[in-house]
């Protein structure tokens, strides 16, 4: 960020912040042959509106079209867009029945509080949740002809079609331009698995950051990221799938090579935590390694690092072991975060879920009431622009207000512009196609997003036959901005903080269960017994809960982070929880680092024991 951005307030400077990187090619390519073609092919066949609610379910769709293998594309694109399927049949339904009565900001109301409780889930659930009231608003109030079902029908058609997309257009990969439709890079890899691929790669690639690191201040952001790869891999490699075993021998080296990581992270892991420096061969191995997934190629002869302490021992062992797996290792696809019904509705009743299913279902059902109340025609934008408003995954609560103000205005002026020029159909439907491919790239700034899918609804609500709805659409953005925001300040009936709380409650169950696994070998049940050697299924489960425990801390730091960022009022509701947070951090680093001694010596050095005994007492004393 720059010098200016940085002096700024935290919600100010989040506003001005922009993501960056490479331009999405694969993304774009998709998004512009989504909703474009399908409202031209309504267009074409005389059936308008049916084209205007496909387009509109793969728009809402591509806003969740991010990096990452097709096996998880699928269900981060999928159960969003059946929630959104089931939303606009259910507004449909609710608007036969009561019609523009008071029931319907109350029946709004009990379904925000619904969506937004479960949406405290994960992120998928989220989008769900959000789908699911976006598009019961517009079933409820856009002017269709067919009936809620078919409604429902072509909305999870077109988004149908962007997961179709997905699942067989080919990726560009990293340093090779397109994979083809035959072969990837590096000599005739299955281009499906391109994703995958590069998901494991970035793993090895953040273990040689992690070992650069070591002994300098870089080192927690190089852990931090390593965790992030960690994460991302273990979602491509778990995604949906027919069979339990993997279909392919390529796929199955893919799985073996991701859990030969898991002992690299480890012990790449415990040398940063000893904030000594490592010669610089240390990371040679690892980035070899990268580079062979990322090629397709064998890994060839690996540098060996010293062998002069547990960590360097235990760094060339699971060198050793990666090498094997490179060879001739196959596994099982490793286990995603599976949560049952329990713990999902333990999550959404929690204090997290509470707090945003009461936000969600008083913006929701009051912009509804205020909507009807104005009797304007296209009174359904207001609470469809409030749930993305309400929305915490999309920054700090003034930020995104900010945001979404100046991007419907951006919007809103460019399409009165356009739409006075172009000519009708044809050139709506040429906007609607260009916004679509523009919609990977402006996930990058909420204001970006905004003002490209205000174009683009605006296209399509003109397409749709209805008149030119620019200066209406900023007038309702500029109420529901007030409404969210009025929302957000009231005296709150359920505990502030709740989603902060529910991420570091989880994050602290996760950090002990993984401390308790690593003593639970000590003779005496204390940190300084001895142990007994781990055997391989006894490391599996250690590792599966390091794994929970540096995700979980992920988390939890997102969500600090979000809350930081909020206006003086609401950021106090969070005091304090960056200490606990770093705390746990450093509790889970020496876990790691007790790990590896005791897997090398069967004792745990007294300095770890030391050290455990008073992270846990400083978490008692900032708890």
């Amino acid at each position: 960020m720059p010098r200016a951005a940085a002096s700024l307030p935290p919600w100010l400077g989040h506003a001005l912040r922009t993501q960056r990187g490479p331009v999405p090619w694969h993304a774009v390519v998709r998004g512009a042959l989504a909703a474009g073609p399908l409202l031209c092919a309504g267009v074409v066949a005389g059936r308008v509106t049916v084209g205007v609610v496909a387009a509109l379910g793969a728009m809402l769709a591509g806003t969740n079209d991010r990096p990452g293998s097709r096996r998880a594309a699928v269900r981060r694109l999928g159960a969003p867009a059946l929630a959104g399927a089931g939303g606009m049949a259910l507004g449909a339904y609710i608007a036969d029945r009561v019609g523009g009565s008071y029931l319907l900001p109350l029946l709004f109301a009990v379904l925000g509080l619904l969506a937004g409780a479960f949406s405290a889930v994960g992120p998928v659930a989220s989008a769900g949740g959000t789908q699911l009231l976006v598009a019961a608003a517009i079933g409820a109030g856009m002017p269709l002809p067919e009936p809620g079902w078919q409604r429902a029908l072509f909305f999870l058609a077109g988004a149908g079609w962007l997961i179709l997309l997905r699942l067989l257009l080919p990726s560009p990969t990293p340093g090779n331009g397109w994979a083809g439709v035959g072969g990837g890079a590096g000599g005739g890899l299955p281009y499906r698995l391109d994703g995958e691929r590069a998901a494991v790669s970035a793993v090895y690639e953040a273990v040689a950051s992690l070992l650069d690191s070591a002994g300098t201040p870089a080192s927690t952001a190089r852990r931090a990221a390593l965790t992030a790869a960690l994460d991302q891999a273990q979602d491509a490699l778990s995604g949906p799938r027919l069979r339990r075993r993997a279909s392919s021998a390529a796929e199955r080296r893919l799985h073996a090579q991701y859990r030969a990581a898991l002992p690299l992270g480890e012990a790449a892991t415990a040398l940063a935590w000893t904030d000594e420096p490592l010669p610089e061969r240390a990371a040679e191995g690892p980035r070899r390694l990268a580079a062979a997934i990322r090629d397709g190629v064998p890994c060839g002869p690996l540098p060996a690092p010293a062998r002069s302490g547990a960590g360097l021992r235990a760094l060339d062992d699971a060198l050793l072991h990666a090498a094997e797996a490179f060879d001739s290792g196959t596994a099982r696809p490793p286990h995603g975060r599976s949560r049952g019904p329990v713990e999902v509705l333990r999550t959404a009743i929690g204090p997290g879920g509470r707090e945003y299913g009461v936000r969600v279902a008083l913006c929701f059902g009051a912009s509804a009431a205020v909507a009807q109340t104005l009797h304007h025609p296209h009174w359904y934008w207001l609470p469809a622009t409030a749930v993305f408003l309400v929305k915490p995954d999309l920054g700090p609560l003034a930020s995104r207000v900010l945001c979404r103000a100046f991007g419907t205005v951006l919007g809103a002026v460019l399409f009165a512009g356009l739409a006075a020029l172009l000519p009708r159909p044809a050139g709506l439907v040429a906007v609607v196609a260009v916004c679509g491919a523009l919609i990977p790239v402006a996930t990058r700034h909420f204001a970006a997003q905004t003002a490209v899918v205000t174009v683009l609804v605006l296209a399509l609500v003109m397409v749709g036959g209805e008149p030119q709805a620019s200066w209406g659409r900023i007038g309702e953005t500029l109420l529901a901005c007030g409404i969210v925001l009025l929302v957000g300040h009231l005296p709150w009936p359920v505990q502030r903080g709740g989603r902060v709380q529910d991420r570091l409650s989880a994050a602290r169950e996760s950090a002990h269960a993984y401390l308790r696994h690593v003593l639970s070998g000590a003779g005496d049940g204390g940190p300084t017994g001895s142990a007994v050697p781990a055997d391989a299924e006894h490391r599996a489960a250690r590792w599966a809960l390091r794994r929970e425990a540096y995700r979980t801390l992920a988390e939890a730091r997102a969500a600090i982070d979000l809350a930081a960022a909020e206006l003086p009022t609401l950021a106090r509701h969070s005091a304090g929880s960056e200490q606990v947070a770093v705390t746990l951090e450093r509790l889970v680093d020496t876990t790691t680092a007790c790990a590896v001694h005791v897997d090398d010596t069967g004792r745990l050095p007294r300095r770890h024991a030391e050290r455990i005994d008073a992270l846990l007492a400083e978490l008692t004393t900032v708890a």
